[in-house]
């Protein structure tokens, strides 16, 4: 089973950066879509950031828009989500996926491989 994995999450005060890594052993990520998804307690998993495979282009969810920048390091085999100007509402467990898609989407379904997620936690 091929699979994906985070690194990065953990405890920043509002107003903190993070750097969120998503990389594979076993297939090259810049052959997928891959997206940003995070889930809080209670809430549904929800599209943060997403990086199409062919032109590069990134999509972001309104909220985040601005503050997150997603973006690729083929060489490293790997995508990073640059998270500044937190806030307690960006608290969740973070995942990377990958789909095989000609373009950037947040469809769960149409995602073919996840990583185990990473906490990302807010507060002061």
């Amino acid at each position: 089973q091929l699979q994906l994995v985070e690194s990065g999450g953990g405890l920043v005060q509002p107003g903190g950066s993070l750097r969120l890594s998503c990389t594979a052993s076993e297939f090259t990520l810049g052959d997928y879509v891959i997206g940003w998804f995070r889930q809080a307690p209670g809430k549904e998993r929800e599209g943060v950031s997403c990086v199409s495979s062919i032109s590069g282009s990134t999509n972001y969810a309104d909220s985040v828009r601005g503050r997150f920048t997603i973006s690729r390091d083929n060489a490293k085999n790997t995508v990073y989500l640059q998270m500044n100007s937190l806030k307690p509402e960006d608290t969740a467990v973070y995942y990377c996926a990958a789909a095989r898609a000609p373009s950037c989407h947040y469809s769960i379904l149409r995602y073919d491989y996840w990583g185990q997620g990473t906490q990302v936690t807010v507060s002061s």
